[in-house]
């Protein structure tokens, strides 16, 4: 079953709208002109039995005959009028009838109960009648007629107002089908727009137009997300290209290594040579190889890690051992401010290894770049987030260079006999978004580099995300 297109589901709901509302007007108009008509039979039918008791009530002056003749000659918009004048012993007093023996039949009990009110109005089929009792002599009338004019207007009424709900609804489908059309149209020529871009072709943008309205506001997400995905094709291309890069130098020489060895008949110490230097080109590559799969692993999906709670203090805890086993001349020195007493009050939700491996780069850099090989590391608790602050007395970093330091590849002094693959920093990046963190740096030339690393305070009673 093919989906109904977007248009004409604005088309049909704004139709029933429309619709939904004409109706009920027009239901109120008939039956407001329903309830007037029936106001007006009823003022019509009261003054008639008002007059008619009052003229009875002159029993001595006034000839029933004549009465009689009197109704007859009365013109009226209500047909089939027919009065008929009880005494207090129920017994018929006055009689007249617009058509020979149309009499209303009545009942004592239709008397009684008329005479226990004023004023008792009641239908019978398409005729309507009202009774009257003078409470002073018990005179009792009853007005009886039929409103032909007015119900044939009413049915009139009717017919116009159903026409014109059956009108307006058409029209309001035709409106809203065109109305549609032209609301719809930006859409079509964005969904026209994007779908001539590619990947090769991200530099193109929607236009926005002047109107401050959703769909420039659409244009604006649009265009906003097609910078983000050019920068991701543009960080993924120069990653791809310096992985490439870091990867087929050592390649080419331990080929050309082992081609040169190959050559000729070598002594063992010239092949013990060789082997030992293909070997530290091998663990080269072998520790780039760990990095980019670290990398990989920390820009991917939260979901896919083994989420837990986890000491902070215990990450750092382990530094040092790491660092020396890098470097015997590493020195790490720790500061820890004010923490809660409490060991749930010092847990971060995350993966450990992880977690380690952001911020053991981070001192690891920091140690390397120092004459001193020494890094402080402090620890803190502030509004509900860790504080983990790395300083260094290093050569400093300036301020061009500090927005691209977490770039993957990206060296500042690429020339420097200083060891690494120009990923520590970005991983590390990559690692603390992941956990929901921020990093921010701090730092002069000369005067040392400071790193903040911000992590949020995990909560004992929360559940934890498991690799499946």
């Amino acid at each position: 079953m093919s989906a109904i297109p977007v248009r004409l589901k604005i088309t049909i709901g704004f139709t029933l709208l429309f619709t939904l509302i004409l109706g009920s007007i027009c239901l109120s108009i008939a039956g407001v002109a329903s309830l007037l008509r029936r106001e007006n039979v009823q003022t019509r039918l009261r003054h008639r039995a008002i007059t008619t008791v009052n003229l009875l009530s002159y029993d001595g002056r006034f000839d029933r005959t004549l009465m009689q003749h009197v109704d007859s000659l009365t013109t009226s918009v209500l047909k089939r009028k027919t009065i008929q004048a009880y005494n207090r012993d129920n017994e018929l007093v006055y009689f007249y009838s617009e058509l020979p023996q149309d009499s209303f039949p009545i009942t004592p009990a239709l008397l009684a109960a008329a005479r226990s009110r004023e004023n008792d109005y009641f239908t019978s089929g398409e005729r309507e009648a009202l009774a009257f009792c003078n409470t002073n002599d018990g005179l009792l009338v009853l007005c009886v007629c039929k409103d032909e004019y007015g119900l044939q207007n009413l049915r009139k009424l009717n017919y116009i107002l159903f026409l014109g709900v059956i009108g307006g609804g058409l029209l309001s489908f035709a409106g809203g089908y065109l109305f549609s059309a032209r609301l719809l149209k930006p859409v079509r020529e964005i969904a026209k727009e994007v779908k001539d871009i590619s990947a090769r072709n991200l530099d193109r943008r929607i236009p926005e137009g002047r109107a401050k309205d959703e769909w420039q506001l659409l244009s604006t997400t649009l265009n906003e997300l097609l910078d983000r995905l050019k920068d991701s094709f543009e960080l993924q291309r120069r990653f791809v290209s310096n992985a490439s890069h870091e990867l087929s130098t050592p390649l080419t020489i331990i080929s050309s290594q082992l081609e040169i060895t190959l050559q000729r008949t070598r002594t063992e110490e010239a092949y013990k040579a060789a082997m030992t230097q293909v070997l530290k080109d091998v663990r080269y590559m072998r520790g780039l190889v760990q990095t980019l799969l670290q990398f990989a692993t920390a820009s991917g999906d939260p979901g896919g890690l083994h989420i837990d709670l986890i000491r902070i203090d215990e990450i750092l805890m382990r530094l040092p051992g790491d660092l020396r086993a890098r470097d015997p001349k590493n020195k790490v020195t720790f500061h820890f401010d004010e923490l809660p007493e409490d060991d749930e009050q010092l847990l971060v939700l995350g993966n450990e290894e992880l977690l380690f491996t952001a911020i053991v780069n981070i001192v690891s850099n920091a140690c390397r770049y120092s004459d001193d090989h020494h890094a402080e590391v402090s620890l803190g608790l502030k509004d509900g987030r860790f504080l983990v602050r790395v300083k260094d007395n290093g050569i400093g970093i300036e301020d061009k260079e500090l927005q691209h330091i977490f770039r993957p590849f990206y060296r500042i002094h690429p020339e420097s006999d200083r060891k690494g693959f120009g990923l520590g920093l970005a991983l590390a990046s990559r690692i603390i978004y992941l956990h929901k963190g921020d990093i921010t740096v701090t730092s002069a030339p000369g005067a040392g580099t400071t790193f903040t690393v911000t992590l949020p305070a995990g909560n004992p009673n929360q559940d934890c995300f498991k690799k499946v």
